[in-house]
Parts: structure tokens; sequence; C-alpha cells
């Protein structure tokens, strides 16, 4: 039994981890996250490498001597969130038990755990972004204020690498009811873990509209028994925020999902499966630069 219940733990840990890169708009910010080490906990380890700029060659001595440094960084998780779910033995029986375990657990990172984390990026996203701008969106203008803040975030980055916009659905729907729209947007793939998305690409940008709920500046993230979140009350509205794809690094983890089994069970003639994620945004400081939100 003790062999089978850990298995069931090692199964869920992988498949909610997948769940939440394909299923968050904000998954693909994970794929920028090859080089962190984590070994479990809150801690994760980015690498840091810097090098010196080009100096004059010399005729007599040669090359000027460079030096390169690579190390790694330890960062803390900031978001350390967690629930017990409890299925009644008489309810479920051991062969019943990984079906009915597997819908709770994949219904409650779908409505619950992928909104939660998608609002935590974006407005950590928005506050560390070092362009910002106040725009009350409005069909007659709404193309060329989008268009300028790509083709600006493009000039920064000198045009090199691929710029993702991340778009509430109101203002979306607003950019797709101008009249000029039709001349300028274009089709194209967008992958994603696994999965690739059809998608509208702006001026070379790629769009990914949001629901309005996750676009927020600031989040009370809550506690207790309801859990949850709840914009702040200082926060505003997020437009947009465009940015190079490879700029954001998102970390989540799914830590030891355990599952205890109703003869193990202490307090309850019941399954416990606990549930616990540890996850986090960070954007390097030379990336700041070329970020850009616009609010209301």
């Amino acid at each position: 039994m003790a062999i089978n219940t850990i298995e069931y733990g090692s199964v869920f840990q992988k498949e909610l981890d997948k769940q939440v890169l394909e299923g968050a708009t904000s998954g693909w910010m994970e794929e920028n996250a090859g080089q962190v080490i984590y070994n479990g906990g809150k801690e994760i380890k980015l690498p840091i490498v810097s090098t010196q700029g080009l100096a004059d060659y010399d005729r007599d001595t040669g090359y000027s001597a460079g030096a390169v440094t690579f190390t790694y960084e330890t960062y803390k998780m900031e978001q350390d969130r967690g629930r017990r779910f409890r299925l009644d033995a008489i309810d479920v029986d051991e062969t019943a038990f990984a079906l009915s375990a597997a819908n709770v657990a994949g219904e409650f990172q779908r409505t619950r755990v992928i909104p939660e984390v998608d609002a935590y990026r974006y407005s950590k996203l928005a506050a560390l972004a070092e362009i910002k701008s106040e725009y009350v969106p409005d069909a007659d203008d709404i193309l060329s204020e989008l268009t300028a803040g790509i083709s600006n975030v493009m000039d920064i980055t000198g045009g090199e690498g691929e710029i993702v916009v991340i778009i509430s659905r109101p203002v979306y729907d607003v950019l797709l009811s101008s009249n000029e729209i039709l001349k300028t947007i274009e089709f194209g793939s967008f992958t994603q873990g696994e999965v690739d998305f059809e998608v509208r690409y702006l001026n070379g940008a790629c769009l990914i509209p949001v629901p309005s709920a996750r676009m927020k500046t600031a989040y009370n993230f809550l506690s207790g028994n309801d859990g949850g979140f709840t914009p702040a009350n200082t926060a505003k509205d997020i437009n947009w925020i465009i940015c190079p794809k490879n700029a954001p690094i998102a970390v989540s983890k799914t830590d030891n999902v355990k599952i205890i089994p109703p003869e193990s069970n202490q307090f309850a003639d019941a399954w416990d499966i606990d549930y616990r994620k540890y996850h986090d945004l960070f954007l390097p400081k030379n990336k700041r630069e070329v970020v850009s939100v616009s609010t209301r």
C-alpha cells in the first residue's frame, strides 16, 4: 500500500506541474527557467554570466585580457501556498482513488491555482517594468498606441528575439474592433510546453489575451478558510505588458504531493491529499528596461 501511495504522489506531481505549464496563460515564462537549479523547498539558483566589453588590440602586446564570471545567485520563491483535500474512504475505495484524486486536483488547479499563478506573475512583471504609461483604450487610437509600444521595445532590443504582448481580454476586444486592425494582423503559431496555439501577431509581436481578473497591478493573496486572491485596493487595471519572450523567468513547483491512505490517517477515515505549490517570477535587472506596461 505504501508503494502505491508513493507512486500516486509521484505521478500526480509530474502531471500537475505539466498542467500549470500548459494551462496558464503565462506558462511560456517557465521555458526560461531551463538553467534554474531546484533541489526542493523554496530556494532556487539562477545562473549569472558577466563579461567585459571590447578593448583595443595592441600590435605589440596583442589582446587585452578579459574575464568571464559565471556564478549562481540564490533566490527565494515568495509564494508558498497549499491545501489539504479529504476524500472519505466510504465514498472512494482504493481502485477508484486515483481517478477521484486526479479529478479533484485537476479541477483545483484549473479553477484556483492557474488563475492565481497568472495574476501573481503579471502583477509582479508590471511592477518591475521600467517603461510605464497610462492609457484609456479607445478603438480610434488603440492600434497606433499599441504599435508604438511594440516598436519602442523592439528599438531597445534591436529587434532580436520574439516579443510577447500580454493583453487584457476586454482591451483585446477593443483592439479587434479597430477599423485598421485587419490590415495589420497576422496569424501564427505559439508554443507553450508541448502544445502549439494559433495566435494573432501584430507588428511581429505575439498577442496573448488574458482574463481581466488576472490583469491587475496588485493583489492580496489570502489565507484562512476561503484562501484565493483578490485585487488590492490600490490596484490599477493593466491594459497590456510588452516584453521579450526570454525576459521573465517563472518557476513553479508542486512540491512533494503527499497522499495519506485511510489506514494511516490519524484524523479521519479518509484519503488526505496534501498539495503545496512554490512559485515566483524573476526579471533580471538588465531586462527590466525592455519591459513596457500600460495601465488605466
